[in-house]
């Protein structure tokens, strides 16, 4: 709807994890880098982290789509996890091209070692995906721990990569699966975006929709520092809020992102309310590169604007 108005030729904050759409800040890039090294080089667990919006899915998009590039490469991709240990091995089986109907825990373990045995045999890579690994009870973790117990002498025949919420560190940390985290190879943690990334992300996702020079600075300076402050950050909300920030532009036929559209938008989706006392310290301003950035105070920014003020 807004595409020809503002010259683009797809929508650019797409909440879809489409790995075309991938910015590669610089702590995207080294947890990318340290998926792909784990698998390739069969270091056994990886385990990502990090918070609601952060990238995670994305993220595996970008891994997937690496890993389907090489041949000798098969995986199996598990994102639902309110299963049994049963269903988790029967699916995983399926997911692999593997028979599972029909046969119990004892027949489908077998048949999964010989599997491994085989591709191993012939220089493959087999890898076990799972995504929202946070909701994976303990008793199915130590399930999956037990899978890395396939191996030879030398190699892991099954490289596992465990990608969840926080929650997930906190399971990894207890007592009980302390020996699944000693067998963890390669562990991070993704971060929110910081101002001047958040800056780079808007640009970066605006001249993938095709936006030409003038169409990259659709969003104002102090626009771009108040979807920071508002979507802290998240990459998630940053879609969210620059997304209806066009929208409604396009309904005001503005030309460029104002701070008060951010504001308004905000508003709509009760982002304003979830801004910390932490976040509040911002309001003077943040460093970017070691330069003091001033950030638009919200309250002068509204009562700036008649139409925002009678809100």
């Amino acid at each position: 709807m807004y595409k020809t108005y503002f010259q683009l030729t797809r929508n650019p904050f797409d909440l879809t994890p489409d790995p075309t759409c991938f910015v590669p800040t610089e702590r995207h890039n080294e947890t990318l880098a340290s998926l792909y090294y784990g698998v390739r080089r069969h270091k056994g667990f990886v385990v990502v982290t990090g918070e609601v919006g952060t990238g995670k899915t994305l993220l595996l998009r970008c891994l997937l789509r690496l890993l389907e590039e090489s041949r000798d490469i098969t995986y199996a991709y598990v994102f639902n996890n309110r299963l049994t240990s049963t269903e988790f091995l029967q699916y995983m089986l399926l997911d692999f091209g593997l028979q599972a109907s029909g046969k119990n825990k004892c027949e489908m373990l077998f048949d999964l070692s010989q599997f491994l045995v085989s591709r191993s045999s012939r220089q493959m890579t087999t890898v076990l995906i799972v995504d929202e690994a946070h909701l994976l009870s303990d008793e199915l973790l130590e399930e999956i721990r037990l899978l890395s117990n396939l191996e030879t002498y030398d190699d892991k025949l099954l490289q596992i990569v465990l990608v969840g919420q926080p929650e997930l560190d906190e399971k990894l940390d207890s007592k009980g699966l302390r020996q699944l985290k000693q067998r963890i190879a390669l562990r991070t943690h993704l971060t929110p975006l910081s101002l001047e990334e958040t800056q780079r992300y808007i640009e970066h996702r605006l001249q993938i929709a095709g936006a030409d020079s003038s169409a990259s600075s659709l969003f104002s300076p102090k626009a771009t520092a108040m979807v920071y402050r508002f979507s802290r950050g998240f990459p998630r909300l940053i879609n969210t809020i620059c997304e209806n920030s066009l929208l409604t532009a396009y309904a005001r036929q503005v030309p460029v992102i104002t701070p008060d559209i951010v504001k308004q938008v905000a508003r709509e989706f009760r982002l304003d309310n979830s801004v910390s006392e932490i976040d509040r310290s911002l309001e003077n301003g943040a460093y970017v590169n070691g330069h003091h950035f001033e950030l638009p105070d919200v309250e002068d920014e509204i009562s700036s604007d008649p139409e925002q003020a009678r809100l």
